[in-house]
C-alpha cells in the first residue's frame, strides 16, 4: 500500500497520486466512466433477464414472428447482437477514456511544472 508521500512513476516522471486524484479533471474522468458503466450494465442486465421472465411468465415469446420462427428465437439472437454491440461500444469508449486519462496526466504534469 502506498504511503501519503509516495509517488507513481509514469513515463519516467513522478506523479503525486493524491494530488492527481483530487483534481477536477480526474474526478470528471471517473464520473464519465462510472456513468457509462452503470448505464451499460443496467441495460445488459435488464435485457438479459427479460428473456427468462418473458419465457416463464408470459406467452409473448411463443407467438410466431416470421413463419415458424417464434419471438423467443429472435430475442435470443438479439442477445448475441446486443453483446457484440456492447463490446464494440466499450472499445470505442475505452479509447475515449484513454484520451481523457492522457489529458488528466498532461494537465497534472503541467501543473507540477508551474
Amino acid at each position: 500500500m502506498m504511503g501519503q508521500n509516495e509517488r507513481v512513476v509514469v513515463n519516467h516522471q513522478q506523479l503525486h497520486y493524491k494530488e492527481l486524484a483530487a483534481s477536477e479533471k480526474f474526478k470528471q474522468l471517473l464520473a464519465v466512466k462510472k456513468r457509462f458503466t452503470i448505464y451499460v450494465t443496467l441495460f445488459f442486465l435488464i435485457f438479459s433477464l427479460l428473456l427468462p421472465i418473458l419465457a416463464f411468465y408470459t406467452n409473448i415469446l411463443k407467438k410466431p414472428a416470421i413463419g415458424a420462427i417464434s419471438w423467443a428465437w429472435i430475442f435470443v439472437f438479439a442477445q448475441f447482437v446486443m453483446t457484440w454491440i456492447i463490446c464494440h461500444l466499450y472499445v470505442k469508449k475505452a479509447a475515449e477514456f484513454d484520451d481523457m486519462a492522457d489529458q488528466v496526466l498532461l494537465h497534472h504534469q503541467e501543473e507540477g511544472e508551474r
